[in-house]
């Protein structure tokens, strides 16, 4: 039989060992190395106190919270009114919402998910009131004449009051 032969068995536990370290070894790369990111000088400094974040796409998955942020957020339904999910921003769509997540998270935890986001690279943070009136920090996609079309640059804000 095929199946009992000790060198192909072998030979598939090599194979699915290596995926398992090539999977490890790109999120260790993506989320904790010192490479391929780095803080941009202009954003600034995350405040030393609790933090509430609006997600609305793979940050809603709870494995993916775990490996971004080491936590899971103690997430609870949110709803953020007059915008919609456009690929992987938000657009400004009266009379439309997005439903999500409001996560807590500790300074730290916001620098992983700054981290995973590329804060200053490909999103920027932005402060807003959710539907029942808590305010939280959404991630923003920085405009990109080459992928976001013109009518998406400038939508309407999202910082909402002071």
């Amino acid at each position: 039989m095929m199946l009992s032969n000790p060198k192909r068995k072998r030979r598939w536990l090599v194979i699915a060992l290596l995926g398992v370290v090539s999977v490890l070894a790109w999120l260790w790369l993506t989320m904790l190395s010192p490479w391929f990111y780095e803080r941009p000088d202009d954003v600034a400094d995350i405040e030393q106190r609790t933090h509430h974040v609006f997600v609305y796409g793979t940050l809603t998955y709870a494995p993916v919270r775990w490996l971004v942020m080491g936590a899971n957020g103690q997430p609870r339904p949110a709803r953020l009114e007059n915008y919609r999910k456009n690929g992987l921003d938000l657009s400004f769509a009266e009379n439309d919402h997005v439903e999500g997540l409001r996560l807590t998270v500790t300074p730290e935890q916001l620098r992983r998910l700054d981290r995973y986001e590329r804060l200053g690279m490909r999103y920027s943070r932005q402060e807003i009131t959710l539907a029942d009136g808590s305010r939280a920090w959404v991630y923003r996609r920085l405009a990109d004449s080459a992928t976001i079309p013109v009518e998406l640059d400038n939508p309407a804000p999202l910082i909402v009051g002071d």
